[in-house]
């Protein structure tokens, strides 16, 4: 149990460290529900958990270039967050609007979508690490996700403080509006780089294409 515990514990660190940065830019962000943060973390990585329980319950193996499209997610997101930013400075309209997003059900539950779905497509290349590790040991699941929800909850406190820090929460602050959508774009143009086998063959792909008519030729003569 306890070396299923320390494997789960380096699992989750190993391929999280990055999303402790994306934690503070959403912490950092006063247009974004705490709650929303937290409760969208936990939806994110739950779903990268529940897709990799059952690929690796069903022996799959997942494409990565298919794993790669979640990258159209953050690209969304950050081009809509841009426009927004844009619209309002456009209008002249400098008020922060972070205190009422979170008012109603239906701003909450965006906001939530939102994060869950950069944490997701952040982690989209976990599955890759998590899927063969559950597939050596089923029965050890259950100790990965404990480990997983008290991490989630590390990440989120740490992130929750060090943007709380006041020297890195001014800089945070300030930066977070103008900078997130760029952040997220290129993170997700970084992610969508892993699916170009889906719409570019290799050299050797093509290759094999060129020589096969000529050798087919070839035979028949």
């Amino acid at each position: 149990m306890i070396e299923n515990l320390a494997i789960g514990v380096g699992l989750y660190a190993s391929t999280n460290i990055d999303d402790i940065f994306l934690t503070m830019a959403f912490f950092a962000d006063p247009r974004l529900n705490r709650r929303a943060v937290v409760v969208g973390k936990f939806v994110g990585i739950g779903g990268l958990v529940v897709v990799s329980i059952l690929a690796a319950a069903c022996a799959l193996i997942v494409p990565s270039e298919w794993i790669a499209l979640l990258g159209l997610v953050p690209l969304g997101l950050g081009v809509h967050q841009l426009w927004s930013n844009w619209r309002r400075g456009a209008a002249g309209d400098s008020s922060d609007d972070g205190d009422g997003i979170g008012s109603t059900p239906a701003a909450m539950s965006a906001q939530v979508f939102s994060v869950a779905g950069v944490t997701a497509a952040n982690g989209g290349d976990n599955l890759g690490v998590y899927v063969p590790v559950f597939a050596k040991n089923l029965s050890a699941i259950p100790a990965y996700l404990m480990v997983f929800v008290v991490m989630t909850i590390v990440w989120c406190v740490a992130g929750y403080l060090l943007v709380s820090h006041r020297l890195v929460a001014s800089t945070m602050q300030r930066l977070a509006k103008s900078l997130l959508p760029y952040v997220l774009i290129a993170l997700g143009f970084w992610i969508l780089s892993g699916a170009v086998g889906l719409v570019w063959t290799s050299d050797e792909t093509k290759s094999a294409v060129s020589v096969t008519p000529a050798s087919a030729a070839a035979s028949t003569d």
